[in-house]
C-alpha cells in the first residue's frame, strides 16, 4: 500500500465576479474561473513545478492552498484535512507547516521593523519560546539562509533584491514548515542571483526535508528545480508528467509553444509553433477545450467539449482531444 500524497488538490476551482461599467453599484454580470477543476498532488520532499503564462492562475492556486483565498469548491487534502472546509481558527494551527514565499517579499515586510523583529514576530505568534530562544532561532535561520548576524539588525530597505528574497525564505522556514509555496521567487532576480536563491532552495530541501511548490512562468527554472511538472493554462492543468520526460517529449500544443517561446537553451524545439493572440476570459459558461481558441490543431470537437485530463503513458497526463486518441489502444487482434 502506498503512502498518503503530503498534499493533495482535487477539483479546485476559484472565481472572481466581472462587474459591468457601473462597477460595484450593480451585481456582477459573470464570474472568471480563475482556477477551474484543479486536480495534483505532492508527495514529502518532493518540488511540483507549476508553469503557465502570467494571468493562468498559478498564483491563485498556491494562495488558495495556504488559505489566503477561499476555495469556491473543491479540497485540499492535508495531514487527512481538508483546508477548504476549515475555518480561519481551525486553519491556524496549520499556518506553521504551509508557509509561502511570495514574489514582491518587500512589501510584505513592515518597513519600520528590523529584520531580527520581523522574524522573531513570527516566532511569537505562533508561541515558540522566550525572548532568548527567538532571538537564537532568527539568528540561526538567517545563517541558513545566507545572511548574517549584520543582517538581523538592519531594516528591509537596507538589503538588496536577493538578500531580500533570502529574507522571505527565512520567514518561511523559521517555523519549521512541511511545505512551501514559492510564487515567482526569482523572476524579479539577475540570472547570477537566480542560480544562487535556486541552489538554496535546493539545499534547504535536501537538509530539511521540506516539499516545494514552485510556481514560474519560466520553463528553464521550472527544468532546474522540479520532480514532476504541472503545465498550466486558463486555470487548468493541460499537462503534467516527471520534468526529464517533459521536457524531452513534450505532448500538449500549449507545452511546444512554450518551449518555442524559450530562448536559446531550448533551440532545438523551435519546429514547434509559436503562441498567437491573448488568453480568453474564462467565465462559467466557457465551453470546450481551455486552448482551442489558440491552438493550431482546433476541431470543432476542441470548441464544444473539454477533454478529459487522462493519463496517456504511466506518469503522463494530457488534456487534449487529439492526443488522447491518437494514445487510444488498438483493437486486440484476432
Amino acid at each position: 500500500m502506498m503512502d498518503a500524497h503530503l498534499l493533495e488538490v482535487k477539483n479546485l476551482k476559484k472565481t472572481y465576479p466581472i462587474y459591468g461599467n457601473m462597477g460595484k453599484f450593480f451585481k456582477p454580470k459573470k464570474r472568471m474561473c480563475a482556477v477551474d477543476d484543479m486536480s495534483f498532488y505532492i508527495d514529502e520532499g518532493e518540488t511540483y513545478g507549476l508553469v503557465g503564462e502570467s494571468g493562468c492562475g498559478k498564483s491563485t492556486t498556491g494562495r488558495t492552498i495556504v488559505g489566503l483565498h477561499k476555495a469556491d469548491s473543491g479540497s485540499v487534502l492535508y495531514g487527512g484535512k481538508d483546508l477548504c472546509g476549515l475555518s480561519d481558527r481551525e486553519f491556524r494551527p496549520l499556518r506553521g507547516e504551509l508557509q509561502m514565499v511570495f514574489q514582491d517579499t518587500v512589501s510584505a515586510l513592515n518597513p519600520r521593523q528590523r529584520i531580527g523583529a520581523i522574524l522573531e514576530e513570527t516566532l511569537k505568534i505562533h508561541g515558540v519560546g522566550d525572548a532568548k530562544k527567538r532571538r537564537e532561532k532568527a539568528l540561526e535561520t538567517l545563517g541558513r539562509v545566507g545572511l548574517s548576524e549584520e543582517h538581523y539588525f538592519r531594516y528591509p530597505h537596507e538589503l538588496s533584491g536577493g538578500q531580500v528574497q533570502r529574507l522571505g525564505i527565512a520567514g518561511a522556514l523559521i517555523i519549521g514548515p512541511k511545505l512551501i509555496v514559492c510564487d515567482e521567487p526569482v523572476s524579479a532576480l539577475d540570472v547570477s542571483i537566480q542560480a544562487q536563491i535556486l541552489n538554496m532552495l535546493m539545499e534547504l530541501k535536501k537538509d530539511l526535508g521540506i516539499s516545494l511548490l514552485f510556481i514560474s512562468h519560466d520553463i528553464g527554472v521550472v527544468r532546474f528545480i522540479s520532480d514532476r511538472v504541472g503545465v498550466m493554462y486558463l486555470g487548468t492543468l493541460v499537462e503534467e508528467t516527471d520534468t526529464e520526460r517533459l521536457f524531452e517529449n513534450p505532448k500538449h500544443p500549449y507545452t511546444q509553444a512554450l518551449f518555442s517561446a524559450a530562448p536559446d537553451p531550448y533551440a532545438r524545439r523551435r519546429e514547434f509553433t509559436a503562441l498567437s493572440g491573448e488568453q480568453p476570459v474564462r467565465t462559467e459558461d466557457f465551453a470546450g477545450c481551455a486552448f482551442s481558441s489558440r491552438c493550431p490543431y482546433a476541431a470543432e470537437q476542441c470548441r464544444k467539449a473539454a477533454p478529459e485530463f487522462r493519463e496517456i503513458e504511466k506518469g503522463h497526463k494530457v488534456a487534449c482531444h487529439k492526443i488522447v486518441s491518437a494514445n487510444k489502444p488498438s483493437a486486440a487482434k484476432n
